[in-house]
């Protein structure tokens, strides 16, 4: 089942990136960041600004089909040291996109929810993530609200089915009807995945009581929410995989994106 929050994803994006940007302060922009292999703080910055960027030009576009083009104007800075400053900058591009754009606008969008909202939504999440990294770059242990965790359950899983284009190994996820659940701990949130011939999906609300579940994962909003972005291991102390193991390896193998 889908437990969307009520959360105000405009608002969630701009406080999001103050973290961000607060994380980075005094930071070497030239350290590694194991969770994105290859990226230093400086690319992992680039990256969550660019995307920023190019999402308010897809909400001003009111785009109705998909980009031809992810080119957009950056505006970065020539220096690395400037790029939180930039950033942020970043973040003030997207509240102008936001405030132009009605929410329930129908836009085209590469995932289930086909209006502007949906990347609002898909920013925030991007925005939180990449903080994380940044935090677990510089040995910072990442806290996330446990409402912001639950939203972005939710936003992964609905719309992970659709994300085959960037990420294809979700295109290996197939089953004759196996079923995997997870569970927050901390709050009465779970969400029941089913794997079918044809791919997978969430199962509807008030029709996951008397499913057979093949394999379960438990853990707090906040750790389920890093585990399916990779930043977790299911093996970690802080999550509990019961059920069957072959099926659990399946979908962590080809899940992230």
């Amino acid at each position: 089942m889908t437990h969307r929050q009520s959360v105000d994803h405009h608002a969630a994006v701009a406080a999001e990136t103050a973290k961000f940007t607060a994380v980075l302060n005094g930071a070497d922009l030239a350290t590694p960041v194991p969770t994105c292999p290859d990226w230093t703080l400086a690319e992992l910055v680039k990256h969550a600004g660019s995307v920023q960027r190019w999402f308010s030009v897809l909400l001003h576009a009111r785009i109705q089909s998909p980009p031809q083009s992810r080119e957009v104007e950056l505006r970065l800075p020539a220096s690395a040291d400037a790029y939180p400053r930039w950033l942020e900058e970043s973040a003030a591009v997207a509240a102008e996109a936001f405030a132009a754009t009605d929410p329930n606008l129908p836009m085209w969008a590469w995932g289930a929810d086909q209006h502007a909202r949906f990347w609002a939504r898909r920013m925030l999440f991007e925005t939180l993530v990449h903080r994380v990294d940044a935090e677990l770059a510089l040995g910072l242990p990442p806290v996330i609200d446990r409402a912001l965790a639950i939203d972005g359950i939710d936003e992964f899983l609905v719309n992970l089915p659709f994300a085959a284009f960037f990420a294809p190994k979700v295109a290996n996820l197939r089953g004759a009807g196996d079923t995997l659940r997870f569970r927050a701990t901390d709050a009465d949130a779970d969400w029941l995945v089913t794997l079918r011939p044809d791919g997978f999906g969430l199962a509807p609300a008030g029709r996951t009581a008397d499913v057979t579940v093949d394999a379960t994962v438990e853990a707090t909003a906040a750790d389920l929410l890093l585990l399916l972005y990779g930043r977790r291991r299911h093996d970690a102390e802080v999550v509990a995989v019961v059920g069957d193991q072959d099926l659990l390896l399946r979908w962590f193998a080809n899940s992230a994106f």
